[in-house]
């Protein structure tokens, strides 16, 4: 899965975050020409005030059983596209990441 990226202590997830949605949902991993993958995800939330980001932090904590505060966002505050910091170990994430995704 190359949407998420493997350091020491963490995983570097990109994200294409669509706000105002009709629900919450993490739906699947998508990948542009370029060879660009992301996870899709949508919330209920408006993008306004952090409102959507702590929306996708708490939907993701919950999809992949870690705490919110092991969520962090590294780049893309303001865009739909988003890299999110996930502290834990890498192996185990992905692994989580991959049988959600299957499942």
């Amino acid at each position: 899965m190359s949407a998420a990226k493997s350091f020491g202590d963490h995983i570097r997830l990109s994200v294409r975050l669509t706000p105002n949605a009709s629900r919450d949902a993490v739906e699947q991993i998508e990948t542009a020409e370029d060879g660009e993958s992301w996870l899709r995800a949508r919330v209920t939330a408006v993008p306004e005030d952090g409102k959507a980001n702590k929306a996708l932090i708490q939907l993701l904590a919950k999809w992949l059983r870690v705490p919110k505060s092991a969520i962090s966002i590294l780049s893309g505050e303001t865009a739909r596209k988003k890299i999110l910091r996930i502290e834990g170990d890498p192996e185990d994430l992905i692994s989580k990441l991959n049988e959600r995704l299957r499942g």
